[in-house]
């Protein structure tokens, strides 16, 4: 299928004015100022983006694909990712990962699931491990998990700072990121460290030590759920002048905004006030994952479940409520995630990378358009390619 999309306002995220995109090929082919509609020798399907801005797919790098949570039991243990879920969303591309319950949720059945979004027709890869230490692997060894396994890119989420953790020493969680740092450089992939950091009282006390005492760089870990709390959220800030990348979870309750969490739209624009690079800051959604809440003696209460739609729910309120650019807003969910995830075929609109691409209402911000590799999987809000069992 070949697919002209004409007249829109295209960001890469960056601006770049009017410009029409050829894809093919799940491709984006060219791009340019006026590319003339085939009329002889193929068919060709054009989208009339004049009253939309085109803006790559978004990418979710923290996604409980196959369901998360269990903290209140077996019945609380929540329910796998469909496609629709994703591609209304605006997403073409996730990161699957493990959580609290890396016993009934196993590696072989996060890959299976990665493979069968990828055969609905999104993008997807996944981290091998779970919260806890050691690391459960397919290959029983994390370096061979990233170098033997095309779809797994990196180690997580490792908790810390968390009552549900393994309580990782320093020693420990060097060796982990040792291991996936050594499989990336030969693999070619990121090798990333996705922590998990709870709302303990060490906050990213372990990760400044291994910065400081060892020879691993400090983007070679992903810290999440920073704006989990304001004193989380202001050691985040820290993190990130140091050098280091920090994401936002924005998937929420009422409740833990109540009681200090930091909404994302307004956590970003705080950031970059504090002279935080935007290019350290990603947003990602934890969806499907459990929101478990706790009393004051880690006794379990209740949850809800996180939602994908959040992702971008948080973007357009950091541009519509928080006054911040959308090509800066855009970064977190798209160019930011492709560069800490080493996705370089992904998350920017440029000749030659997947042609993943979501077009949005200039006035509402509204998703309206999402292409996967360059086929239309929700037109007009409708979504026209269902998972298997929707």
């Amino acid at each position: 299928m070949i697919t002209l999309i004409k007249n829109g306002q295209v960001f890469t995220p960056h601006s770049i004015g009017k410009k029409d995109l050829l894809l093919a090929g799940g491709k984006i082919e060219m791009i340019s100022d006026h590319i003339p509609i085939p009329s002889d020798f193929f068919s060709c399907n054009v989208i009339d983006a004049s009253d939309s801005f085109v803006v790559p797919g978004f990418i979710d790098s923290h996604v409980h694909i196959i369901g998360g949570g269990g903290e209140g039991g077996f019945k609380t243990r929540t329910p796998e990712l469909m496609l629709t879920n994703i591609t209304k969303a605006g997403i073409t591309t996730v990161v699957g990962v493990l959580g609290t319950d890396g016993t009934t949720r196993t590696m072989e059945s996060l890959l299976a699931k990665a493979r069968g979004l990828e055969e609905e027709g999104i993008t997807c890869y996944i981290h091998t491990g779970s919260y806890q230490i050691p690391v459960k692997t397919l290959t029983e060894s994390i370096q061979s998990d990233i170098i033997l396994i095309d779809k797994i890119i990196g180690v997580g989420e490792i908790a810390i700072a968390d009552h549900r953790s393994s309580e990782p020493t320093i020693e420990e969680l060097s060796k982990i990121a040792s291991a996936a740092r050594n499989g990336g450089i030969l693999s070619g992939k990121a090798g990333i460290l996705e922590i998990h950091v709870g709302d303990g009282k060490d906050k990213l006390s372990l990760l400044h030590q291994l910065v400081e005492c060892t020879n691993i760089p400090i983007r070679q870990f992903h810290p999440t759920h920073i704006n989990r709390n304001e004193e989380l959220f202001k050691s985040g800030i820290n993190y990130a002048l140091r050098g280091g990348y920090v994401d936002f979870t924005t998937s929420t309750i009422p409740q833990f905004l109540e009681e200090g969490e930091v909404k994302c739209s307004k956590g970003l624009r705080v950031m970059l006030e504090e002279g935080v690079q935007i290019e350290n800051i990603t947003f990602s959604s934890d969806g499907q994952a459990s929101l478990p809440f706790f009393d004051e003696n880690g006794d379990y209460l209740g949850l809800q479940i996180g939602k994908v739609s959040s992702l971008y729910q948080e973007v357009r309120d950091a541009v519509m409520d928080e006054g911040i650019p959308l090509e800066v807003a855009l970064q977190v969910i798209t160019s930011n995630p492709a560069q800490v995830l080493k996705l370089s075929h992904k998350g920017n609109i440029k000749e030659g990378n997947d042609a993943d691409i979501v077009l949005l209402n200039k006035d509402t911000l509204q998703v309206e358009t999402v292409l996967a590799h360059g086929l239309t999987m929700v037109d007009n809000g409708i979504p026209l390619k269902k998972g298997t069992f929707e």
